[in-house]
């Protein structure tokens, strides 16, 4: 049973890292919360605080840099919020778990950048955990009817059911995206929003990290333009060029914008996944990239629901990313899931499946996303290709998925396919 604090925000709506937050707090001293911007940290932190400070006020900042130890004052578990405007609180907040003694569950950190490595001095092993957190699910939205569990399916639980999936309310939750201050709101209002968020970013963000807006606009646009593939850093650099192939940034500087990125936890990176827990293929493949939220990407591209609706091609694309996003989030909240649960493959044959995800036990799951059922079959050949290279590849001490599936997104059922072993059902049934 999750215990809230009295700091919880009258309108909290729970998240999915809710009992993940809950049970890290009792085990370590300190929690840090780590996610892109307005994704819901803030909240989710003060739903467990009972004493809070906001390290990007002026005031409070200045005053935090002049003796670190001030931002730490106040009742526990005590919310230090946008630690990383002032990066010293960090060991400030490890040496007073320290000095506790073993007490659990002191503070909460919140932080939608990662500061300068020589920031801090101490990585905070042991005494931190860290928990990352994504925008809602389509399952906080409300926009899943929940009929399928992910952990079901690893134990073999699974009920046959109908579906109303259609089209055009997934347009409307791509462009919306998962942001909590706009739940309910309309695809124009959420552009508009998505819009400043970007604008801030280019604008305020990455000049503090020493990156120009101009640059960062560029890469962003060709991530959005190659979202869900695993483009090569030269294809973005010539992206970046606008057509001027003198004027393309070196590999040198489209890493670092990638790196920065990342660091503001705007974009993931999805790895490559291969059988035998030591093949080399889980390190040598090209990593996709997707963004933080699939309304980010819509918005790059300048897409509404209308035109997406026009533009199948971009609109699977951006459909996958919407899948994975959740995917990622429902297998971090799993018994047995791990950092690196969630994966691809690809493999020089040309055979790809869009998502693995592996528990610490060694059990694996294959799945296809497809945006109509048309493309099912497709899915279906795909993830039983899969299926036969692990099963002859001798190194692979578990031949056997869990479980396979497609995830589409209009499916009319939520079913097993016995001939192959399969279960198909749409993104907007699944829940963790």
């Amino acid at each position: 049973m999750v215990a809230y604090g009295t700091e919880k925000p009258k309108t909290y709506q729970p998240r999915l890292v809710d009992e993940r937050l809950h049970r890290l707090l009792q085990t370590f001293g300190a929690v840090e919360i780590r996610g892109t911007k307005w994704c819901g940290k803030s909240w989710t932190a003060l739903a467990f605080g009972e004493s809070v400070v906001h390290l990007d006020d002026p005031n409070v900042k200045a005053l935090a840099e002049a003796d670190p130890t001030l931002a730490l004052q106040g009742a526990h578990p005590h919310v230090v919020d946008e630690w990383q405007e002032v990066p010293s609180t960090w060991d400030a907040a490890r040496r007073a778990v320290d000095a506790a003694g073993g007490e659990h569950g002191l503070f909460i950190l919140t932080g939608s950048s990662t500061p300068a490595k020589d920031a801090v001095t101490h990585s905070g092993a042991g005494r931190i955990a860290r928990v990352d957190m994504s925008t809602m699910t389509l399952w906080e939205r409300g926009l899943s009817t929940g009929a399928v569990s992910l952990s079901g399916l690893f134990e073999g639980s699974f009920e046959p059911s109908a579906c109303d999936a259609s089209l055009a309310p997934l347009a409307d939750a791509i462009c919306c995206g998962g942001w909590p201050a706009l739940l309910g709101a309309n695809a124009q209002t959420a552009a508009e929003v998505v819009d400043q968020y970007l604008d801030a970013m280019f604008e305020v963000s990455v000049p503090r990290k020493g990156g120009t807006s101009d640059m960062a606009r560029r890469i962003v646009s060709s991530l959005a333009r190659n979202v869900a593939t695993a483009a090569t850093l030269q294809t973005i650099a010539q992206d970046a060029a606008l057509g001027d192939e003198a004027g393309a940034p070196a590999t040198s500087t489209v890493t670092s914008y990638l790196d920065m990125l990342e660091s503001m936890y705007v974009i993931e990176s999805l790895h490559g996944w291969d059988a035998p827990v030591r093949a080399k293929s889980r390190l040598r493949t090209k990593p996709k990239r997707y963004f933080a939220d699939s309304s980010i990407p819509a918005a790059a591209l300048g897409m509404g629901p209308e035109r997406l609706l026009s533009d199948g091609q971009t609109f699977g694309l951006l459909f996958e990313s919407l899948c994975i996003h959740d995917l990622r989030a429902y297998a971090a909240c799993m018994p047995g899931a791990h950092p690196g649960s969630l994966r691809y493959y690809g493999d020089s044959d040309g055979l790809e499946v869009d998502a693995i995800i592996e528990l610490r036990d060694g059990r694996w799951a294959a799945l296809e996303v497809k945006l109509g059922e048309t493309k099912v079959p497709d899915g279906i050949r795909n993830i039983e290709r899969l299926r036969q290279k692990v099963a002859a590849n001798p190194a692979a001490r578990n031949p056997k998925p869990a479980f396979s599936a497609v995830l589409t997104a209009t499916s009319p059922f939520c079913r097993y396919d016995v001939e192959h072993d399969i279960y198909v059902f749409p993104i907007t049934a699944l829940k963790p």
